[in-house]
């Protein structure tokens, strides 16, 4: 095993619920038991849940007075792993995780001296839950938008739970974690970590 195998990482789970804390969260939940999953592989971190935060709409890193987005952005950029955890809401992602992809659009327009851009070198990954349809298109959607704004994804980087369709049980009420959605977590988590300290490694060449 290379020394780089046991390089520490650090993650942030940004929870995009629209439930403002100390509600429950599905959505938090499978982020927390995602973390605990990264922290198997020597990966430390936080989660923030996103609605607990002023974040302004727009396309720009710092929207002025009163906007928090740019300390959640500090703890993004200072970490090697991205997690993105949100429910499905009428078949798309909740519009927090919209909001999110786009305040990190601005990040097309940042670069490091090499002309890469500054989050480029992160690997990201997805959570997704819900009682309908969807997680596939969910996770497709937030893949794209995470891929266009520099972050790297490693093979099988979503894990969800869905539940029956036009029915009322949430990942938060089930009495235990149903095992292919721990094994997909304990996968993602793996997968992850494996390829953050490889891009710690070997960074991506000067564009």
């Amino acid at each position: 095993m290379s020394p780089s195998n046991h390089t520490p990482l650090r993650a942030v789970a940004l929870v995009c619920t629209l439930s403002p804390s100390p509600a429950r969260s599905s959505s938090q939940l499978l982020a927390e038991q995602t973390m605990a999953a990264l922290a198997e592989h020597g990966v430390t971190g936080k989660v923030i849940r996103v609605v607990d935060h002023h974040v302004k709409p727009g396309v720009e890193t710092d929207m002025g007075e009163g906007d928090d987005w740019p300390e959640i952005r500090a703890a993004i950029l200072g970490c090697d792993i991205l997690l993105l955890s949100t429910p499905i809401w009428l078949g798309h992602p909740s519009s927090i995780a919209q909001r999110v992809l786009e305040r990190l659009d601005a990040e097309l327009g940042e670069s490091d001296d090499e002309g890469r851009m500054l989050t480029y070198g992160k690997a990201a990954a997805v959570c997704v839950v819900g009682n309908e349809d969807g997680a596939h298109k969910v996770g497709a959607d937030l893949f794209q938008g995470l891929n266009d704004v520099g972050f790297s994804l490693a093979p099988n980087a979503v894990t969800y739970w869905v539940g029956e369709a036009m029915q009322g049980t949430d990942y938060q009420d089930l009495d235990e974690t149903p095992e292919k959605t721990a094994a997909t977590t304990r996968t993602l988590a793996a997968n992850t970590a494996h390829l953050a300290r490889r891009l710690k490694a070997a960074p991506y060449p000067a564009s």
